[in-house]
């Protein structure tokens, strides 16, 4: 049966329950036991119903509420990553202007987003989505407007805020090699082609192959993103046969975390090893030594992921799709010439 040939009286024949349950879940209204619930979502996605914005209820009955949505792809990930927290500050700034207030929500692989249903959600900003997957397909399925961010997704009808990623990766890599550095390590999370990851990693191949340094694998370490992740690193890198004299870690978070971690085993920063972050979070310029880092404007990102927002909202059709932002080299004490 076709999508678009189902209707409200099909989900509710499949699902075994009567057209006011079915109604009941999809605006978040009534009474509804969460096995029904469970019933009725299953049935819709089987039958990829979507429902139109009379049936929904969305256009009849604004919520003036939008969800920052983080899938929790690492246990701990939301809580320990200050990132989002600034994220959320840009779009929470941005969305009160236009009178929208903001949520955030993590979900699980097995997401059904009911609760876009159940809190008649105007729009959602979907952070770290990997396109192809169930759990993005399920939400595309409920039309509700939604921006991408930082996000493995390349269909060019999706609204995206990306970073140039490829180009942070490069200048920071560029800067430990203007410094003298030939052995540079690469600290990083899963790396996943076409991801964030990937792009920053493409940068620091290119700057190597520019610089006529060779490439070298084995200096490529995958960890979680995590000051853990970046502390527990140090024992490795330090241990190193062949003496690296450099660290690019891909986020700030776990850069101070390898900084710890190589104090502890007595290696100094930079005089041993230099280290470059990444994001510029507000602990990088607090630490000691300060961290040189590649800034990004994770506020103005949240900003430009609430203005596409609002250009579906008011259905506005000559806004632009996809957003992508720059970034800039902050030296400062964690890094200098390598000792000879």
């Amino acid at each position: 049966m076709s999508a678009s040939r189902v209707t409200i009286k099909d989900v509710a024949k499949l699902a075994q329950v009567s057209i006011a349950t079915v109604s009941n879940v999809i605006n978040g209204t009534g009474r509804v036991s969460t096995e029904t619930r469970r019933k009725v979502e299953r049935a819709i996605g089987q039958l990829d119903f979507a429902p139109s914005a009379s049936a929904r209820t969305l256009k009849d009955k604004q919520s003036s509420l939008i969800a920052v949505v983080v899938p929790l792809l690492e246990k701990g990930r939301l809580q320990d990553n200050p990132f989002y927290w600034h994220l959320v500050r840009g779009i929470e700034e941005s969305a009160r202007g236009v009178k929208l207030h903001v949520i955030l929500i993590g979900i699980g692989p097995d997401e059904t987003f009911s609760f876009v249903r159940e809190q008649h959600l105007d729009g959602l900003i979907f952070v770290g989505a990997f396109a192809r997957t169930e759990v993005v397909e399920s939400m595309l399925r409920l039309g509700v407007p939604c921006v991408f961010m930082d996000s493995l997704v390349d269909d060019p009808s999706y609204y995206q805020v990306v970073l140039d990623d490829e180009l942070g990766g490069y200048i920071g890599t560029k800067h430990l090699l203007s410094l003298g550095h030939e052995r540079i390590a690469l600290l990083t999370g899963v790396l996943l082609e076409g991801g964030v990851n990937y792009c920053r990693w493409q940068g620091y191949r290119r700057a190597l192959e520019e610089a006529g340094v060779p490439y070298r694998p084995e200096l490529v370490y995958e960890e979680p993103t995590s000051s853990l992740g970046g502390y527990r690193a140090a024992s490795r890198i330090g241990a190193k046969t062949g003496g690296i004299t450099a660290v690019f870690a891909l986020s700030d978070m776990t850069a101070i975390g390898l900084v710890k971690g190589l104090h502890d085993l007595g290696i100094s920063v930079p005089r041993d090893i230099s280290v470059v972050g990444f994001d510029d979070d507000e602990r990088a310029r607090y630490c000691i030594p300060a961290l040189t880092t590649v800034r990004q404007d994770i506020v103005e990102k949240g900003r430009t992921a609430v203005r596409l927002l609002t250009a579906q909202l008011e259905r506005d059709p000559l806004a632009e799709r996809r957003v992508t932002l720059g970034v800039e080299l902050v030296p400062r004490q964690s890094t200098a010439p390598p000792s000879r």
